[in-house]
């Protein structure tokens, strides 16, 4: 029996030396991580906030669940799955694979409500916590949802401004070492801390009352006339500055995951279309510039059917002699026409460049595309009679924003942008974004001859109905049929638009709005023509209660046509 005894002794003095010597790295990793819990300490995504600092998009904190299943009875575990799957409406076959896991960490749910939260916390099951992080939120709901985009789970930004200004808005995670007790609670203490580094804040070109104004008034007309789709631009044609940017359909960024990526595209920077007669400013602004024509010279719009090689062009309705103004006034397809056979081929595709068309004009957000602008050498012996008034050319409505700008600011193609300044949290500047020219289009003076036009075809044209009470506005209308899938116009689809600015004198805003598809109207003087006006009559007037800046530093880049 002794001698048993100090066999037994002697293993097991024998096992421990063996432990505490060569084991005991080991067990002492094991014990650190049942005592020692390892957080990422996510940082706070930097706020979006409007042109007079109101929050358009902003975080909140709440609670994630996770669980500790090496800490859990089976029992405990299988109350969890039953309950908590009631509770936030997950699959319970989900819960129990998660809470079986070997594992001291698993996420149950992540930034779960108030509520959802209070009832867990009632259920006083072991092993269950909650850790605090950041949720985005988006205050206005539906307001500016195709300029804002939205942040994932993780709070990495996947639409619009969110994935583009990402690496600012973002910021660095940490990280911590927290101790847990026996019954692997957490402690309010830590071993070691990296804190987080903070995104930074934007502050956007885009006012919010501007907003709303442009999105009110663009879905009167969507819905109205049962279109497919709408957009609005608003600028300040001085600087490129957005003012106000909206589609229809739109959706709310706080449900962002139950939406179709259809309604969530920004069809204003990703939709190409032809323009139709609103691109007949294109050719007017060449054919001044280079002195081809002028306003008073009579141009004969052969009564309504003019034929350019085997094709005929018609006129919405006949016209005879027209002076110069008057075709546009009218709109002629014809005079417009041989306007443009005066200018020629090169010209004519000189001067589309350099208003922008064919090429991307930069604005800070994603997913904008250049359209189609070809070269002389793959037109066809129409291609100079029908360019011109909008065919055979693909365009965005930002592209048509930006022509009409270049009216309203005399002659210049400036960059449309919408970050004015990236902030720090305590509102230091850390990077500013100023006004940016791309090119000069045209001389002040023909910009000022194609002002006075534009007027002419809201007073006397086919704008008539974007005229504002107490002052002068310039536009011009389009009405473009869409191409079938067999390559022919359609006779029931069309891009209705109207591009204008205003006040006509001083300009501060220039807008571009287009209607796709609209039903049973279609023109669009009659249906994009209204939205201009309801947008510039309010706008106008909330813009001169604000004191405006008397000097705009302008930088340049090198023009991309030349």
């Amino acid at each position: 029996m002794f001698l048993c005894f100090i066999l037994f002794f002697l293993f097991c003095a024998g096992r421990l030396f063996f432990i505490q010597v060569f084991r005991s790295n080991y067990l002492a990793i094991i014990a650190k991580k049942q005592h020692n819990l390892f957080v990422e300490l996510e940082p706070r995504r930097g706020t979006i906030y409007d042109s007079n600092l109101k929050p358009l998009a902003v975080n909140m904190q709440v609670d994630s669940l996770f669980a500790c299943p090496n800490g859990m009875s089976f029992k405990d575990r299988e109350t969890a799955a039953k309950k908590i799957s009631a509770i936030l409406g997950l699959n319970i076959s989900q819960l129990r694979e998660r809470l079986n896991r070997k594992k001291y960490f698993v996420w149950l749910a992540r930034k779960i409500t108030p509520q959802q939260s209070a009832e867990i916390r009632k259920l006083n099951i072991k092993g269950l916590d909650f850790i605090k992080e950041s949720k985005r939120c988006y205050p206005d709901g539906y307001l500016a949802s195709h300029v804002l985009g939205f942040a994932g789970l993780d709070n990495t930004g996947l639409e619009g401004l969110e994935l583009y200004y990402d690496s600012y808005l973002k910021g660095e995670a940490g990280w911590a070492m927290f101790l847990r007790d026996a019954r692997q609670k957490k402690l309010d203490l830590w071993e070691k801390m990296v804190l987080p580094k903070d995104g930074y804040d934007l502050v956007l070109t885009i006012d919010e009352v501007i907003q709303y104004i442009a999105e009110r008034e663009l879905d009167k007309a969507y819905r109205k006339y049962n279109a497919k789709g709408a957009s609005i631009v608003v600028l300040d044609p001085r600087t490129g500055a957005v003012l106000a940017l909206a589609n229809r359909p739109t959706y709310d960024l706080n449900e962002s995951t139950s939406v179709s990526r259809d309604i969530r595209r920004n069809r204003l920077i990703t939709d190409m279309f032809e323009p139709g007669s609103v691109f007949k400013i294109v050719t007017a602004s060449g054919a001044l510039e280079e002195k081809k024509v002028d306003e008073k010279v009579k141009i004969f719009c052969e009564n309504g059917a003019y034929k350019v090689s085997s094709h005929v062009l018609h006129d919405h309705r006949p016209h005879g002699w027209l002076t110069f103004r008057e075709v546009i006034e009218q709109s002629s397809n014809i005079g417009t026409s041989k306007v443009a056979q005066m200018l020629g081929n090169d010209l004519l595709y000189k001067y589309i460049r350099l208003f922008g068309f064919g090429a991307k004009l930069g604005i800070d957000l994603p997913g904008e595309i250049s359209g189609v602008a070809r070269p002389p050498r793959f037109w066809s012996k129409v291609s100079v009679a029908t360019i011109p008034m909008g065919h055979e050319i693909g365009v965005t409505t930002l592209q048509l924003a930006g022509e009409i700008s270049i009216i309203a600011n005399g002659g210049r193609l400036m960059k449309p942008y919408i970050v004015s300044e990236v902030r720090d949290k305590f509102g230091e500047t850390i990077k500013q974004f100023s006004p940016v020219e791309i090119n000069r289009v045209m001389s002040e003076n023909t910009a000022e001859r194609i002002k006075k036009i534009l007027v002419g075809v809201i007073e006397e044209g086919t704008g008539k109905l974007a005229k504002v009470m107490g002052f002068d506005a310039a536009g011009k209308t389009g009405t473009a049929q869409k191409l079938e899938p067999n390559g022919r116009y359609s006779h029931n689809k069309y891009v209705a638009s109207f591009i204008g600015f205003a006040p006509a004198d001083e300009p501060l805003i220039a807008v571009a709005v287009t209607l796709d598809e609209p039903h049973p109207y279609y023109f669009g003087g009659v249906v994009a023509a209204p939205v201009f006006k309801g947008v510039a009559n309010d706008a106008i007037r909330y813009l001169k209660t604000r004191q405006l800046p008397e000097e705009i530093s302008v930088s340049h880049e090198i023009n991309p046509v030349n």
